[in-house]
């Protein structure tokens, strides 16, 4: 049976299914096990306008893969997409198909918080909450239910710090003091630990180090590649050499299309759309 259609406008009905136009500029995966989500002819408009336009590509398990392109070119809503970070968005409207492990995530028998519990989000400025060290990373598992006494609780939050790099920074103070007071780049590493700390399939990454200083943001770009093949990253970066430097793929985007999406050096040494080609050679921006 053909998946239905995704069509969520303020009412947030599924329309009728229809028909998936093939799509050129996507690479065919690896191997059936290598892809983890699926998007095809994704299509949002918002009260102002449509903003992506027939997206279609593959989200392949443990790589990263970034998003780039001009600002305002659709690379946000594609990303919050995937976790359904829009249905509550006033008079909006998605069509198209998303399958995550093979499942249409708009079907039925999807519960929206407990599909988002496989994604961690981490913004563009660092948000931690106004609580201790050890509150900010114990928040997810605890209001999901996800260890069963104080002691596995301590040992998951010990975890989430060690993969964020900053466990020998904090260890002392987890308790004492908030996650506010800590550096701009600390503070960035902290959501990161935060959102690692529902176990999640996948990070989603919006410009991440986009606010930070470059030894910050050179931090997180190492531990982005060390959390590589133990989750899957998307990130969102205007740093064309970061991207180069930590991505496995890099889709492009331009006026809310995918218009290339490939092997980092592929589409850095040899885009094939000139949309690619002008952007990543610094022609648009």
């Amino acid at each position: 049976m053909e998946d239905a259609q995704i069509v969520v406008p303020v009412d947030r009905t599924v329309a009728a299914a229809r028909p998936l136009a093939a799509n050129l500029a996507v690479k065919p995966a690896a191997g059936p096990t290598a892809v983890l989500m699926q998007v095809r002819n994704l299509n949002v408009w918002y009260e102002t306008g449509q903003a992506l336009h027939d997206v279609s590509y593959d989200l392949k398990r443990g790589e990263i893969l970034s998003f780039i392109g001009p600002s305002g070119c659709g690379k946000t809503t594609a990303l919050k997409c995937l976790n359904r970070m829009l249905d509550a968005v006033p008079s909006i409207r998605i069509e198209g198909l998303i399958r995550m492990e093979g499942k249409d995530i708009y079907s039925p028998d999807i519960d929206p918080p407990e599909y988002r519990q496989r994604f961690g989000w981490v913004a563009q400025m660092p948000n931690p909450f106004a609580e201790t060290i050890y509150e900010n990373v114990a928040w997810g598992a605890r209001i999901h239910g996800l260890m069963r006494d104080q002691a596995e609780l301590d040992a998951h939050v010990e975890t989430c710090l060690r993969r964020a790099d900053l466990w020998d920074e904090v260890k002392d103070i987890l308790h004492a003091t908030d996650g506010t007071a800590l550096s701009g780049g600390q503070q960035q590493r902290l959501c990161i630990a935060r959102a690692l700390g529902t176990n999640p399939k996948v990070l989603l990454m919006d410009e991440p180090t986009g606010s930070v200083d470059p030894i910050a943001a050179r931090q997180i770009e190492d531990l982005m590649m060390a959390l590589r093949g133990t989750l899957t990253i998307l990130v969102i970066t205007h740093s064309m050499m970061g991207a180069r430097r930590i991505a496995d793929r890099v889709a492009v985007f331009h006026l809310g299309r995918l218009v290339e999406v490939g092997e980092t050096e592929q589409v850095f040494s040899a885009p094939v759309s000139i949309e690619a080609r002008n952007f990543v050679n610094g022609l648009v921006g």
